[in-house]
Order: C-alpha cells, then structure tokens, then sequence
C-alpha cells in the first residue's frame, strides 16, 4: 500500500471517529439539531398559509430550504470553522509534520463533516414526512434524486468551506463569513424560488451553487406542478448537474493548492502568537 493510501485510510478512520465524537457530545448534536428543529417548528406554524397563488402549504415548500441550509450550515461553514480552530490549536502544525498527513487531515475533516451534515438532514426530514403534506417522498425517483443532489452539493460546497478555513487565520475571524452567506442563502432563493427577483438579480443567484443546490432539493421533494414558479418553469436537472459539477471540480483543484499554501506558512511562532492573541481575548 503507497504511503498516501496509508495516509487516506488513517484520514477515514479519524473521519469516523470525529463524526461519532460529534453526534454523541451533548453540546455538538445540539449546534447540528438547534437550526432544524426551530425551523420544523416555524414551518409547522405556518403549514395553514399557503404559496401564493397555489393551493400549496407554505411550511411543505419551505422544507427544502432547511435541509439545504442545513448542508451550507453543517457542511461548509462548519468545516471552515473547524479549519480554523484546528490552526490555533497547533493540529494542523502537528498534521503537517506527519508524511502525508495533510492528505489523511483533510480526509478526515471531510469524511466527518460529511457525516454531520447528513445528520442534520435527517433530523428535519424524517419528521416531515409525518407532519407536513404534499412532500412527494413516496416515489423511488424522489430518493434518487434526492440522493444525487445531495452527493453534488457536498462535492461542491464542502472544498469552498476548506478554502475559506485556509483564508481566515481565527475561529473569531470566520464570523465575517456568516453573514455574507446568510445574504446569498436569502438571494440564492434557497426557500423560495428566485422568479420574482430582478434578472440582474437572478443571473448573480444562478451563479452560486447554493441556487442549484436549492433547486435540486425542491425538484426532489416538491410536487411536479410547483415547477411553474421556478426559472424556464422546469426543475432543470441537467443545468443543476453541469453547474454543481462545474463548482466541485474547482473546489477540488482550488482546495489543495490553498491548502498547501496555508500549511507551509504554518509553523510552531505562528501556532503560538495566535494563541497568546486568544488568550488575550479572554482575559
């Protein structure tokens, strides 16, 4: 076995071993279920109200747009985070000096991210079905597509939360990200389909993966005829193939050219001025 295979199942077997820490510590599963629970609970609320214009629950078509935040929230914000903090601390240094260790690092960020992610779509999803009507969950053809959106929009959104991680130097100063993604959730139309914005608008929304991301999931869950309120009134499931494709190839030639960088500028000095900064930040 080559060192970097060594390296890769070393990296999934830490993955595994992150993702099992994280769902049974109390104060991790809670940061994954805190979001989709208070959303279950809005769109509840709200099941009665229905899409304008249709005859349609209001929370059912919302129900996409959780589980796709969910995978912004729990797959790149989270993985960016946990890039960060993994610098201060000193274990990407330590991943750093191991052969190969920045393949099997990685490896294992992304394999427990992953985990965590899937995770925090189910916990919105598997009672949804019970409580909301007119999900169309009941079709093989619903599953798989689920399945193969969620796969792309993994493959696309995760490298971009390992760039990110590399760009920002502090777990305080990946903050300024969240709100700038908040802002492209709400104009990505990932509760609500983006007909209804300014074209200058909906070209800027298109060019994200979040859009697609979105319109995959509603494509997946939402009744055919819900399609007409959509951009050209189609699902458009080649269009969501060749641009989520498109996203996960660049993140995946992007990420580990940043990554590399990032870790070459790494060094025991650096580990330990941002810690001294931290612990000033505390005292």
């Amino acid at each position: 076995m080559s060192p970097r295979a060594v390296a890769v199942r070393a990296g999934l077997q830490r993955g595994w071993i992150e993702f099992r820490q994280s769902v049974t510590n109390g104060q991790d599963l809670w940061s994954v279920l805190f979001f989709p629970i208070i959303a279950l609970i809005v769109m509840f609320l709200l099941r009665n109200n229905t899409v304008p214009g249709t005859g349609f629950s209001l929370g059912s078509q919302s129900i996409p747009g959780i589980l796709g935040m969910n995978v912004v929230l729990n797959g790149m914000l989270a993985l960016g985070l946990s890039l960060t903090m993994d610098r201060e601390d000193g274990t990407l240094l330590r991943a750093k000096a191991t052969p190969n260790g920045m393949v099997g690092y990685l490896t294992g960020k992304v394999l427990s991210r992953t985990g965590t992610a899937v995770v925090g779509l189910l916990v919105p999803l598997v009672p949804a079905v019970f409580l909301f009507d007119g999900l169309e969950l009941g079709r093989v053809s619903s599953w798989l597509t689920l399945a193969w959106v969620l796969v792309l929009g993994l493959v696309a959104l995760l490298p971009i939360g390992a760039v990110l991680g590399s760009l920002f130097n502090t777990a305080q100063s990946m903050g300024f990200v969240s709100l700038p993604t908040m802002l492209l959730i709400g104009l990505s139309g990932v509760f609500y389909p983006i007909s209804a914005f300014p074209d200058w608008l909906q070209w800027v929304a298109q060019a994200f993966p979040l859009y697609w991301l979105a319109l995959g999931l509603r494509s997946a869950m939402l009744p055919d005829a819900l399609a007409a309120a959509e951009l050209s009134e189609s699902w458009r499931h080649l269009e969501t193939v060749g641009v989520l494709g498109l996203w996960a190839v660049a993140g995946l030639l992007l990420a580990p050219v940043v990554l590399r960088r990032m870790a070459r500028r790494e060094s025991g000095s650096a580990v330990e001025g941002r810690r001294q900064k931290a612990m000033q930040r505390t005292m």
